[in-house]
C-alpha cells in the first residue's frame, strides 16, 4: 500500500498523461491506496473514485520516494453478498466470519476488488459508533446521505437486520465485526464477491 505525503499525479499508465490527483487526505484521515501491479519506477493503484474498480499509476522512481509513505497489510476482507457474510483474514489465517446486511435489489451492494478508505467516529452517532468507508461508490445512486454515494461497512442497532438484502448498498455489520475491521490498516484489501 502506498500513502502521498503530499497530492501526488495519477498517470493512465507509465509515461501517459495525467488523468487525476491523489489527495495527501480522503475522508479527514490518510490517503491509503493498494498496489495492485508494479513497473521499473511506477505502481499502479486502486483509486477511490467513479468508475467502481477505477485504477492509476504513479511515479515512484527514487526522486520521488520521498512524497510517498509504503507499508504491507496482510489483512483481507472477503464479503460474500449471496451469503450475506463478511470474513476478516489475517495472513491467510481467518479471524471470524459474520452474517451482515447486504444492498437491496433496487441498491445492490458492488462487487469486485476495492479497500479500506477510511475510518470515521461520528461524534453524535445515530446508528453506528464506526463508520468504514470503501473506495467503492453505489452503481444506483449518485449521492446519499448528502455525499457522493460512498459504499461503506458500518454497525447497526438492530440485529433483524443481519442476513437481509435491505440496506441502500452499504454493509452493516454485528458489533464484534465492527471491532474487528476498526483494527485493520487503511488501504487493506475488500474482495466483494456475489
Amino acid at each position: 500500500m502506498v500513502r502521498p505525503l503530499t497530492p501526488l499525479v495519477v498517470y493512465a499508465g507509465p509515461g501517459k498523461p495525467p488523468v487525476a490527483v491523489l489527495p495527501a487526505t480522503e475522508l479527514g484521515g490518510p490517503t491509503w491506496v493498494p498496489v495492485v501491479q508494479s513497473s521499473p519506477g511506477w505502481e499502479r493503484v486502486l483509486l477511490p473514485s467513479r468508475p467502481n474498480r477505477a485504477t492509476g499509476w504513479i511515479y515512484t522512481a527514487a526522486a520521488d520516494r520521498s512524497r510517498l509513505d509504503t507499508r504491507r497489510s496482510t489483512y483481507l476482507v472477503r464479503i460474500k453478498v449471496g451469503a450475506r457474510k463478511l470474513s476478516v483474514y489475517h495472513g491467510g489465517r481467518p479471524l471470524g466470519t459474520w452474517t451482515v446486511t447486504v444492498g437491496a435489489p433496487g441498491t445492490p451492494t458492488p462487487t469486485g476488488r476495492t479497500f479500506l478508505l477510511a475510518l470515521l467516529a461520528p461524534p453524535h452517532p445515530t446508528y453506528s459508533p464506526l463508520i468504514l468507508p470503501l473506495g467503492f461508490h453505489s452503481d444506483t445512486l449518485t449521492t446519499y446521505g448528502g455525499g457522493p454515494g460512498t459504499v461503506g461497512v458500518h454497525g447497526w442497532p438492530n440485529p433483524s437486520v443481519f442476513g437481509r438484502a435491505v440496506s441502500h448498498g452499504c454493509v452493516r455489520v454485528p458489533a464484534a465485526a465492527l471491532r474487528a475491521l476498526s483494527l485493520i490498516p487503511l488501504g487493506s484489501l475488500v474482495l466483494i464477491t456475489s
